[in-house]
């Protein structure tokens, strides 16, 4: 299952010879920790399954029409989505939003397999993903040969946003690049402001004027919106439905936003919309066998090569399908259970590290409000060499695959020692390491 590049990786690794990443000023300022070495992953591998993830992309979006003849009502009660929640998401009309964000996947040891979708500008890792294979390349002279006799390449994240940004916001810059703000909502500077400083610097680096504020900073005059007193081209929004639809006062910060977007004095980058197709539950649409006839042979075949088997559990209702119930109770340790509306592991129950009573307890509450059940995935191992001990032990990666509207926009990985969590997240598990992504061909 190793492939022969992590093979003749593993066989150089010298004593001391830990990465130097913590040094390189673009990837300092990250509070979290990195893998003592990147991952690899054939070429034709990589960008065969990027591609099958922009038509899933397609296919998410292409859903209400497809499947509810385009009543988006409908489509919201399908996933679950309460109604003042659903109005924040379709503020803009509910469309398709720009392909943008991450996708998190497995590799199974004979293809990727997708686990969910993150889809829009508040996904993180966009400043690391390529800084990481940049670094190692800049900074370690060994590994620069390794990289050379092996054909190592990789795309840089950050190059490809900071393009896409550039092409988003040419329509509304008045001359030159547009001025691009982040927009945290109301207190969420105080919290995530930090974990943004790196993207900042790092869009700086490639020239556009990257700022970061709160939507309540925003000022309008004759519609367009000024942050500190500079005219603002696009909103990097990185603030989520849940954060405003709530909050009056929050939702009343954001009309004004969505107004200057429909009017053409800014780009939203992306759009509230995006949150809706993220929502775990529509996977779980593309996987169900009831909706099987609305897609084309070719179709059902990327469903079923890309997306393992999910369904939606929403209140009681599941109860009615003995099938589903069934399958709940009789194959639980090959089952894992996921929020409809969490994200970085929160809420997620794995049936094969919990007991039979608890296991169906966990999946009452959840259905309460509202989830996902998903066929287990287990990844590869992924053998790691200590450089300071020689010891090797596997570990197991969570790989995020970005994506932006001219195509795959690079790769990073997660990574966390075999068998210690069913989630490999940074804010679920302090074990939980980051990873360049190099490709290779074959």
């Amino acid at each position: 299952m190793t492939d022969a590049v992590t093979r003749a990786y593993n066989e150089s690794v010298r004593p001391d010879s830990a990465p130097t990443l913590r040094r390189a000023p673009s990837l300092a300022d990250w509070p979290g920790e990195y893998l003592s070495r990147p991952l690899f992953v054939a070429k034709d591998q990589l960008h065969g399954f990027a591609a099958d993830l922009d038509r899933m992309l397609a296919l998410l979006t292409s859903l209400p029409e497809r499947l509810y003849d385009g009543d988006l009502d409908a489509f919201c009660s399908a996933l679950g989505l309460d109604e003042r929640r659903g109005a924040v998401m379709r503020r803009l009309g509910g469309g398709a939003p720009p392909h943008a964000g991450r996708a998190d996947v497995y590799h199974d040891g004979t293809a990727f397999k997708l686990l969910e979708f993150g889809i829009g500008s508040e996904v993180g890792g966009w400043d690391r993903a390529g800084e990481i294979p940049r670094v190692l390349l800049d900074q370690d002279d060994a590994f620069t040969s390794f990289a050379t006799e092996h054909g190592l390449g990789y795309t840089h994240t950050g190059r490809a946003l900071a393009d896409a940004l550039r092409k988003a916001g040419a329509a509304v810059a008045s001359g030159g690049d547009p001025v691009v703000a982040l927009l945290e909502g109301p207190g969420g500077l105080d919290r995530w402001g930090a974990t943004w400083q790196p993207l900042r610097e790092l869009m700086r680096g490639f020239g556009l004027d990257f700022r970061i504020g709160e939507i309540g900073q925003i000022a309008f005059r004759h519609g367009k919106p000024y942050l500190d007193g500079t005219p603002v081209d696009v909103v990097y929004r990185c603030f989520e439905a849940d954060q405003v639809y709530l909050d009056p006062e929050a939702m009343a910060l954001v009309e004004p936003l969505c107004r200057a977007h429909e009017e053409g004095t800014v780009v939203l980058w992306t759009p509230l919309e995006s949150n809706l197709y993220c929502e775990k539950g529509c996977l779980a649409l593309l996987s169900d066998a009831r909706f099987r006839n609305r897609f084309s042979a070719d179709e059902q075949a990327l469903i079923d090569r890309v997306l393992p088997w999910t369904r939606v559990l929403h209140g009681d209702g599941f109860l009615a399908d003995a099938e589903l119930v069934a399958r709940c109770h009789d194959r639980r340790t090959e089952l894992i259970l996921k929020p409809n509306g969490l994200y970085g592991g929160k809420g997620v129950v794995a049936g094969w590290e919990t007991g039979a009573e608890e296991w169906w307890r966990a999946v009452r509450e959840a259905a309460e409000g509202g989830c996902v059940l998903q066929e287990r995935v287990t990844p590869r191992p992924e053998p790691v060499i200590d450089p300071l001990t020689g010891v090797a032990a596997d570990w197991q990666a969570a790989w995020g695959f970005f994506y932006l509207p001219q195509g795959h926009a690079g790769a990073y990985a997660r990574v966390l020692p075999a068998g210690d969590s069913a989630v490999i997240g940074i804010s679920a598990n302090d074990k939980t390491r980051t990873a360049g992504v190099f490709h290779y061909a074959t």
